[in-house]
């Protein structure tokens, strides 16, 4: 396998661009390794700029449900192209993706665009705040919902794998509104509201965890929060910006059965493309400006080209037996990896819901941050790095999820789970 040319890139990269990349994870630092640049993808694989081939288990972090440059996608965007990129007016293509989204997701009555996971999760705690008069939020160590600066304590994500607990840059005044408490820990949650009942607007919470590698929640978690909730009339904000669509056509909360407040998405309800929104109640989200008084703006919101290829994957996904298909592949994956470590004699924590899925190199169990992080680090690095030799893209950290698109075909996932056999080897040997 040869780099020459992504090697090239990223010396190049780094006098330009802050560590050579624009999202610090990509810079692949915590495995040791260099970034390859991608050239193009199609299906379930990518092909780096030196023409090397790999099984894709990233997929964009999680847009590409449909799998690359897929022909309904690519034919909504080529016809939306021809009639121009962005008005910074109303278009139908959003009316009819807020549609879409409403009718999927019983929780939400009204929905309103941006462009990033990162805006719908400030814009969604803004409103919180805004109707509840209340200042504080309870989030969850590990859980990452973009950097704003009230969300950068204790995230997980880039900043878990650059081992950073939280930024510099964000005043101490702010940082004091946010409570961030172990994941699926529901006494910490109750004795924290004891003492701040009056004070929490919203607690924000990843559904199934998938900053911190995957982390489902634990029976009765995501209930518990509800009625506490409900008990100190703060609001429950369900952060499904990766779940949503992920792993059921609803998302986390149709899959648990649980109603938000307010929920936020973006990935795949953007197919590919720079997107964003938050939704819930009518009598909530009708406080947003220029309805009611809480302001949020953005100049390419509703982008266009981004409608489009919303659309078109929402279409697609809901045809029938998409998401069996898309279990079964998932399913056959995780166990194929899991068979491979344990056969190397490696012990191995490992759990999935739909097509999100991870792998710990611990005995576990995995419940949350804390336990994430006992996971073998050094183990997992050059476990990555041999994958890669062998033309399997995973995530370059231990804290992300992987995700399975409706294209890996049984052929790519036994590529992947014979490459696993090797690279499990090879790493131990080094």
């Amino acid at each position: 396998m040869k780099i020459a040319k992504s090697g090239t890139l990223m010396k190049k990269a780094v006098s330009l661009i802050p560590g050579g990349v624009n999202s610090p994870v990509r810079a692949c630092r915590s495995v040791g390794a260099e970034p390859v640049f991608v050239a193009r993808a199609e299906g379930c694989y990518l092909w780096d700029v030196d023409g090397n081939r790999y099984v894709d288990y990233i997929g964009s972090w999680g847009p590409m449900i449909l799998g690359h440059a897929h022909p309904a996608v690519q034919d909504a965007l080529r016809q939306t192209l021809l009639k121009g990129t962005s008005f910074g007016a109303p278009t139908e293509l959003e009316v009819e993706l807020a549609q879409l989204i409403i009718d999927a997701v019983d929780s939400v009555e009204m929905v309103r665009m941006v462009n990033s996971g990162t805006e719908a999760t400030m814009s969604a705690i803004r409103l919180a705040r805004a109707v509840t008069g209340r200042d504080m939020i309870i989030k969850f160590d590990g859980c990452y919902h973009g950097h704003a600066d009230s969300l950068l304590v204790d995230a997980g994500s880039g900043v878990a794998t650059l081992a950073i607990a939280g930024s510099p840059g964000i005043p101490a005044d702010l940082i004091k509104h946010t409570l961030s408490l172990p994941y699926n820990d529901v006494e910490t949650v109750q004795r924290m509201l004891e003492r701040y009942a009056e004070k929490i607007a919203c607690i924000i919470v990843e559904p199934v965890a998938g900053n911190m590698g995957l982390v489902p929640p634990k029976t009765g978690f995501l209930e518990s929060l509800r009625q506490l909730c409900d008990s100190c009339g703060a609001l429950l904000i369900f952060d499904e910006v990766m779940t949503g669509f992920r792993v059921a056509f609803g998302g986390a909360q149709a899959l648990y059965g649980i109603v938000p407040d307010l929920s936020c998405f973006g990935k795949i309800i953007g197919g590919g493309l720079p997107v964003g929104a938050y939704g819930g109640r009518r009598d909530l989200m009708e406080q947003v400006a220029p309805q009611g008084p809480v302001y949020q703006a953005g100049t390419l919101s509703g982008n266009p080209l981004a409608m489009a290829a919303g659309i078109a994957t929402l279409r697609e996904i809901a045809k029938p037996g998409f998401y069996e298909r898309l279990e079964q592949a998932s399913q056959k994956l995780l166990a194929g990896l899991v068979d491979a470590a344990r056969q190397a004699g490696v012990q191995v924590w490992a759990d999935r819901v739909g097509s999100m899925l991870g792998m710990y190199f611990t005995p576990g169990p995995v419940y949350d941050f804390q336990q994430a992080k006992k996971s073998d680090l050094d183990l997992f690095a050059r476990y990555y790095k041999a994958m890669r030799r062998k033309g399997v893209y995973l995530a370059p950290s231990q804290f992300e999820a992987l995700f399975v698109s409706a294209v890996h075909t049984d052929e790519a996932i036994e590529q992947t789970i014979e490459a696993a056999g090797q690279a499990i080897v090879e790493a131990l040997d080094q």
